[in-house]
């Protein structure tokens, strides 16, 4: 599988080859650009009628984003595009742990799953893992080093990152999840007990239904109390000795799992942080929101 010819010449020639991915309207996102540089033609859709309907000899595989709901779910999406002889792509970069993902989307059905090196893997952030079928693995690593004339010359990996990403397999294969649940859990409950001290604050651990399925602390406050957003906070917190930052849903938009979002709201991701690192988190996360509050 692979055609050398064609990849050549992809994306300025695409004669002969079929380029259309087909797409939910709602797994539509800034990361679609991956596919138009490769010359690939997005179709939406949003119903399996739709979905059903926009199968051509054009058609060279579906894309499902595994994190985001929408209207077709994954064994529905799988069902239809292997009924017309297309393979399944699944974007599962921020999916794990739990540590049974890695096989669970490919035991689905999926012919492709890629996740990311970085975030619950805790390998290097510019490496990943694509998992599926041995014919599409190969025809993939014909598209990027050592076969230099090809798309993905530009986002080599290097061999350090190579042996870094296997590192981390082995050792996230090597864990638990109830031990690195409760793990975080700890984290979060001792920054929480810091920030607590701050009049009119509040607490929560949530988990994400999905992607970065772990404990993150949820913080809010009353704004007529502690003067301040959590947008600031996080610059506050960034611009301290030692640079801290916070999660990027902080003063934003609903942070997750239909907790409401909104100005006041800072989230503290926990699992990326060294032993003892959640204790100076803690503190300055406090000192700031004390500030604010004029205590």
């Amino acid at each position: 599988m692979g055609n050398k010819e064609a990849i050549v010449n992809i994306p300025t020639d695409l004669g002969g080859l079929k380029n259309e991915v087909i797409v939910q309207r709602a797994h539509r996102y800034e990361y679609d650009h991956a596919m138009r540089n490769c010359g690939a033609k997005v179709v939406e859709v949003e119903t399996v009628e739709q979905y059903q309907n926009a199968f051509t000899e054009k058609t060279v595989m579906t894309n499902f984003f595994n994190a985001q709901d929408a209207p077709i779910g994954r064994e529905e999406w799988i069902r239809v595009a292997h009924q017309h002889g297309v393979p399944c792509f699944n974007d599962a970069a921020a999916d794990v742990p739990p540590i049974s993902n890695l096989w669970k989307y490919t035991q689905m059905g999926f012919d492709l799953v890629a996740f990311s090196g970085g975030k619950g893997m805790r390998g290097p952030q510019c490496a990943g893992l694509l998992l599926g079928r041995k014919g599409l693995i190969d025809a993939a690593r014909l598209n990027n080093s050592p076969n230099s004339n090809a798309v993905g010359r530009g986002l080599k990996v290097a061999k350090e990152d190579i042996i870094g990403m296997v590192a981390a397999v082995d050792w996230f294969l090597s864990q638990e999840d109830a031990t690195m649940e409760a793990e975080f859990r700890k984290r979060a409950d001792r920054i929480a007990e810091q920030v607590k001290k701050v009049p009119t604050v509040e607490t929560t651990v949530f988990i994400p239904p999905v992607a970065n399925h772990v404990p993150h602390l949820f913080v809010t406050y009353d704004p007529a109390r502690v003067r301040t957003t959590g947008l600031e906070v996080m610059q506050k917190m960034r611009e301290g000795n030692p640079r801290i930052e916070l999660n990027p849903g902080s003063g934003g938009g609903p942070a997750s799992a239909g907790l409401p979002g909104g100005e006041n709201t800072i989230i503290v991701g926990v699992w990326m942080l060294q032993p003892g690192e959640d204790l100076i988190v803690g503190r300055r996360l406090r000192e700031v929101l004390q500030n604010a509050a004029g205590s």
